[in-house]
């Protein structure tokens, strides 16, 4: 017969899933997000704040018509 398989109690797994986790996002931000590759990456501030919270009207280009029935 085999033994029964060891249980861990539901707080001390939730506690260990949770840590490895953490250490797994801490891996994936120093690896990618932690410093600009140059120096150059850096944008001012405003020019960020203007991109991302201002209301530009984005205007699609022209089409041009295959067929134009005024010609």
């Amino acid at each position: 017969m085999r033994p029964a398989p060891v249980r861990l109690p539901l707080a001390l797994a939730i506690t260990l899933a949770l840590v490895v986790k953490v250490i797994i996002l801490s891996m994936l931000w120093k690896a990618f997000f932690s410093a600009p590759q140059t120096k150059k990456m850096r944008l001012p501030t405003e020019q960020v704040e203007q991109k991302l919270l201002g209301t530009q009207a984005i205007v699609p280009p022209p089409m041009k018509a295959e067929h134009d029935p005024l010609r």
